[in-house]
């Protein structure tokens, strides 16, 4: 009876939404349902277990969803949410709940969406929530005595007791019945959830089984027919430990599992969409290789991220290149060079991929479910924003003393030289045009004055017009002027006060004033009052001319004195000694003048409106980096981030409009992990402060979510089955204590990936067969409590290398340049070498679910559509493997039929065929007329097969 209850309340495909503890709490309530269904059950104490329940997911469900219109401030239909007592006792439309019976619950029947009456109304709610609803109603509604759903609750009650954000504690070692099954620690947490389900685990797998696991697992290739024999020969009691320790020996080791954080680094070869701009990152594969590199070297997962936050902060001594890693934060699409954006994914992917936190959900608004307020994401907004990428990125290594790069440095000095030329020769020509122009450039600001502000826009301009960004600068010269009202410019903002109809009768008492002023308050240039007193002006035209005509002869004037200086040898001036004529000057030298510009080589193209300029400068930029990347002899360099010289300091952009900032905020690290004592960073941007945050051990999360995606990768499915999302709308852990015991042994074993592979493929649960158990699937479905192995189907990269190492054709060597193509049949690269385009991805890597690099992927979809088929039957590059395989070694000596089928079963598969097997070779291949072409086609039938692209 009590399993039939407990089945009918919680299904065992809805268990994972649920906490493993909150299913005993149902237990006991659904024997008091059972014997008491009274409407209205009597307030009674309820335990910890069912008030976790409640706060852990009914509670953060009905704020989310209800509290809005169902809350202290609104009560729609009269109906309240907040507390239990106005929930039983109902509004406008009768009672709301029945506790105990959820088909009598309107409550229950609201959210199904069953009846007339549908909440929310914006949306149904996801079958999960409805699921967590009902149980809680099935439950009889447990809720802690004295709490109302008050605004703050969720905020400061509720993700307090959350599992993710709990210290990390070693746990005790469970003690199952059965002894002899499990080999290690890890062994023990698994077995003894099985026999609280009454479960046992499954057999071990052979060794040929066992072998080919392992070797994908770890370095994602077929092991050899050879490799296989040696291991099922081998009857040493180490032999298993010895394998491991040979694949992490492996440089393929890192190619493999450096694929995997390259995922979650969200890395590609490209920008995405940009604008003006190159769409490659010419040194991208430097981030790759350092990834690999880092694997391979068994760098310790502190001091990896560490790196690739901050490795410019860190003292490096002779070997610069850590340098590399920082393409962890550089190499993120670039969303049209919007700055907001492009930081806002290095927020993402730092705090996703390396804590399983969603804060950039609090970009505009407090988040809605975890405690992350908007100030701590502009605090690490901060941080970031306070952090410039170098024009021309650092070498990590000294470049060679050789010809090629003798003859690189002549090549970019001299590209370097047409740029500087012609930047030089521009920034001449708009100078001289902004002086000897100057009135109608003062015309033109006084008519913009009174229209709306373009400066936030690129103007474009032909070669003839005013220059729009010079424009702007003379205006905003212009209206600092007036307001600390310069003597030089007091009687131009007196005339254009004038309107133009009075103009010609008021321009005159002007004139005199300025001419008459003797107050020091209101001093006019005497220059500037004489000339407009000898030439009164009868237009507003004729004030900006006086004004030209005066500076220029003042410039004039001034370069007369330089150039005789220097024809004598003497000391150049450095100011005109009469003070009036030094004051004009100012005007086009000073350091405030809108023509006192620099113009940089690799920026202000503003400064260049026309179409015809902005092209040659785009020309001859694209000329250096082009070279400056690909061209003969050019070494490598690293895309780092550099702090800036004087951080930032942030404000909260309002509803995430930097355009609207509000309250100022420090950089520092995230309240909900630091906790009341935390501090603002002091040294520098903060990155480096921020990195050691990250991987202090007093973080509850860092260790938990790299853990978490070990088991992923070499289980086929997480301990969490949200690997980037640890929060409150997170799945709770399978077995959170087994969590907690390999995150608590891997920072006590220094961060080392390599042991905690050791620690979980050395374990018998790993060993298991995947072999399925309908007497273990009706109990648990989804495997959840790993009473075998999960069959795991190869990923795109996994499928190409196979495809590749059976023909004997993969390339061996490690890191380089991407190559494109990678279904070219002349491409023998591995695949994690390929050119990942973020904007244009290639439809063969969406066919088998490579991940969307514009942003920080947890984990692989994994679809079975009719493309994966195709590809393997009709593709030249698949064709061309089967080719291979007939090409290689033994099979292509081989004469008899019965020895070329054993040795082609013993490449793909590292196995002997069946006898039905060799009789199906020999009937298919007797049937072709060509025997050529049915060898192929064998082969790629063979290819084809699940037993090729599945490991068991």
């Amino acid at each position: 009876m009590l399993q039939e209850l407990l089945r009918e309340a919680v299904p065992p495909e809805k268990v994972p939404f649920m906490k493993s503890i909150a299913v005993l709490a149902a237990i006991s309530l659904l024997l008091a349902a059972a014997e008491s269904r009274a409407d209205e059950p009597k307030a009674k104490q309820i335990s910890a277990a069912e008030a976790e329940f409640f706060e852990a997911r009914v509670r953060p469900l009905l704020a989310e969803n209800c509290f809005s219109c169902h809350g202290p401030a609104k009560q729609k239909s009269g109906l309240r949410l907040d507390s239990l007592q106005s929930l039983r006792k109902g509004g406008e439309n009768g009672q709301t709940l029945s506790p105990g019976e959820p088909e009598a619950s309107l409550l229950i029947k609201a959210i199904r969406y069953d009846g007339q009456i549908k909440m929310p109304p914006k949306g149904k709610l996801r079958p999960q929530a409805i699921e967590v609803l009902t149980t809680w109603v099935r439950m009889g509604a447990p809720w802690p005595q004295g709490k109302s759903l008050a605004a703050d609750d969720v905020a400061t009650q509720a993700w307090r007791k959350h599992w993710a954000f709990q210290p990390i504690r070693r746990p005790a070692v469970p003690t199952p019945h059965e002894r002899k099954w499990p080999l290690t620690e890890v062994d023990q947490f698994i077995l003894a959830k099985l026999e609280s389900k009454g479960l046992k685990p499954s057999a071990p797998a052979d060794r040929r089984t066992l072998i080919r696991r392992a070797t994908f697992d770890l370095i994602g290739l077929p092991p050899s027919a050879d490799e296989v024999a040696a291991f099922e020969a081998d009857s040493s009691p180490d032999a298993y430990a010895r394998l491991l320790d040979r694949l992490l020996a492996s440089p393929h080791y890192g190619e493999r599992w450096g694929r995997y954080w390259l995922d979650v680094a969200r890395y590609a070869d490209t920008k995405g969409y940009v604008f003006f701009q190159e769409n490659d990152f010419p040194w991208s594969y430097t981030y790759r290789d350092y990834v690999i590199r880092a694997y391979n070297e068994d760098l310790p997962y502190d001091q990896f991220i560490v790196q690739q936050l901050a490795a410019d902060r860190l003292p490096l001594g002779n070997d610069k290149r850590p340098l590399t890693a920082l393409g962890f934060l550089t190499l993120g699409g670039r969303f049209m060079n919007n700055q907001q954006d492009i930081l806002d994914d290095r927020i993402d992917v730092v705090t996703r991929g390396l804590m399983g936190l969603t804060v950039t959900c609090a970009r505009c608004h407090d988040h809605k479910f975890d405690p992350i307020a908007s100030k701590d994401y502009y605090s690490l907004y901060g941080v970031f924003a306070s952090c410039d990428e170098p024009t021309v990125p650092p070498l990590f290594a000294p470049p060679p003393s050789t010809s090629a790069y003798l003859a690189f440095e002549k090549e970019l000095h001299a590209r370097e030289q047409k740029l500087t030329d012609f930047v030089r020769s521009k920034q001449t020509e708009l100078v001289n045009s902004a002086r000897t122009r100057i009135a109608e450039y003062m015309l033109a600001a006084h008519t913009l004055s009174s229209q709306p502000n373009t400066a936030d826009f690129m103007l474009l301009a032909d070669g003839g017009d005013l220059n729009p960004t010079m424009l702007h600068r003379w205006q905003t010269y212009l209206e600092r002027t007036r307001k600390i009202r310069h003597p030089v410019f007091a009687p131009w903002h007196a005339y254009t006060a004038l309107a133009t109809k009075d103009f010609v009768e008021k321009a005159p008492a002007r004139t005199a004033k300025f001419a008459s002023s003797t107050d020091p308050t209101h001093r006019t240039n005497v220059l500037i009052a004489k000339a407009l007193r000898e030439k009164p002006p009868h237009s507003l035209t004729d004030v900006a001319r006086c004004y030209a005509e005066v500076l220029n002869g003042i410039d004039k004037q001034w370069r007369a004195g330089l150039e005789k200086a220097s024809k004598t040898n003497s000391p150049l001036p450095s100011a005109l000694p009469d003070p009036p004529e030094e004051e004009l000057r100012q005007v086009f030298y000073g350091g405030d003048s809108p023509t006192n510009i620099v113009m940089n080589p690799v920026g202000d193209l503003d400064l260049l409106p026309d179409r015809p300029s902005q092209a040659k400068l785009q020309d001859l930029r694209k000329a250096i980096e082009s070279w400056r990347a690909s061209g003969a002899g050019a070494p490598p360099r690293a895309m780092v981030l550099e702090d800036s010289p004087t951080p930032i300091e942030p404000h909260v952009f309002l509803r995430g409009n930097p355009g609207n900032p509000g309250p100022a905020v420090p950089r520092q690290f995230l309240a909900i992990v630091a906790g009341d004592q935390r501090r603002p960073f002091q040294h520098g941007s903060g990155r480096l402060e921020l990195a050691q945050a990250i991987v202090d051990r007093n973080n509850p999360l860092t260790a938990r979510v790299i853990v978490n995606r070990l088991w992923l990768h070499h289980f086929g499915s997480a301990l969490v089955r949200t690997p980037s999302d640890f929060g409150m709308r997170s799945e709770p852990p399978t077995h959170p204590e087994l969590l907690d015991y390999l995150a608590a042994q891997f920072m006590d074993e220094g961060w080392s990936i390599k042991k905690l592979h050791h620690t979980l493929m050395l374990s018998a649960t790993y060993r298991q067969q995947s072999d399925d158990r309908p007497d273990c699937r009706r109990v648990d479905p989804e495997n959840r409590l790993l009473w075998k192995m999960n069959r795991q189907r190869l990923d795109f990269e996994a499928t190409r290398d196979a495809l590749l190492a059976s023909t004997g054709r993969l390339d061996p060597a490690l890191g380089g340049p991407p190559v494109k193509d990678l279904a070219a049949l002349t491409n023998n690269r591995r695949t994690v070498y390929g050119y990942i385009d973020r904007l244009n991805l290639p439809g063969l890597f969406r066919t088998f679910d490579f991940p969307n690099p514009d942003a920080t992927s947890p984990q692989r979809d994994m679809t079975t559509v009719p493309q994966q088929a195709l590809f393997l039957m009709n593709n030249p590059f698949a064709l061309e493997c089967a080719r291979g395989v007939l090409k290689c070694g033994a099979i292509a000596t081989a004469k008899d039929l019965e020895v070329r089928v054993t040795q082609l079963y013993r490449t793909l598969y590292g196995r002997q065929p069946a006898a039905e097997e060799i009789a199906l070779a020999r009937a298919f291949l007797g049937s072709e007329k060509d025997a050529a072409k049915a060898w192929e086609r064998y082969v790629q039938g063979l290819m084809l097969a699940n037993e090729f692209v599945f490991v068991d």
